[in-house]
């Protein structure tokens, strides 16, 4: 069984992290809370790069949530299409700009609760927007954060909640939203999901992935 990480060790990860990369910021393009919420869901299955691309002309040509929502379908499904799962993008969309326009006067509505109950946010969209948008502590769990909280031993579960639950419980809150952004820096800079760069990384001291593999490979050497 891992040992469960410490709350000192799991700060010190962060800590150097932190060293590697300062303080990232979103790589996502956004100007106020419209566009953030309409970025982060059309990012889901996607690239930020990609996202970014569409989200020049969208917000161009829709520059608020009472614009989008008035949107013909069809014209935002060619705005996005590069983001994949157009369609079903556009649909929601549309539809989440519809209910901000008319039941929040067009504000972004800043609870979990209300912001899950849009159409295409689930709690990860949430968390990004109220951390990002709103500096609500929160930590968002993608598949980056994911990756990274088996490896570096911040978590054994596979459940992007429990996952969620379990840095949290080790990290203080007001670190939440700059350990989801290094994570997620360091998850796409040398932590890859294949063939990490574990020769060029500060953390092998601390991950539980790097450990495993030099342990097999000394087994393997005659």
């Amino acid at each position: 069984m891992t040992k469960k990480l410490s709350p000192a060790k799991a700060a010190a990860i962060i800590q150097k992290l932190e060293k590697m990369y300062g303080l990232p910021k979103p790589d996502l393009s956004f100007k106020n809370l419209y566009q953030l919420l309409i970025a982060v869901v059309l990012s889901a299955q996607t690239t930020d790069i990609q996202v970014n691309k569409a989200t020049v002309e969208l917000f161009k040509k829709y520059k608020d949530f009472k614009s989008l929502a008035a949107a013909n379908p069809g014209d935002v499904e060619s705005i996005i299409k590069s983001t994949g799962f157009y369609r079903t993008k556009a649909k929601n969309i549309i539809a989440l700009s519809k209910i901000i326009t008319e039941k929040y006067k067009g504000e972004v509505p800043s609870s979990m609760q209300e912001l899950t109950l849009l159409p295409g946010v689930g709690r990860k969209t949430a968390n990004v927007v109220l951390s990002i948008g709103f500096g609500i502590p929160a930590l968002a769990v993608d598949t980056h954060v994911s990756r990274l909280a088996q490896r570096l031993g911040f978590s054994t579960n596979k459940d992007p909640d429990k996952i969620e639950q379990d840095i949290c419980s080790l990290l203080e809150e007001e670190s939440w939203a700059k350990a989801h952004l290094l994570l997620i820096k360091h998850g796409r800079i040398l932590c890859k999901a294949r063939n990490p760069l574990c020769i060029k990384c500060n953390l092998q001291k601390e991950c539980l992935y790097f450990k495993a593999n030099l342990s097999s490979s000394s087994k393997e050497t005659p």
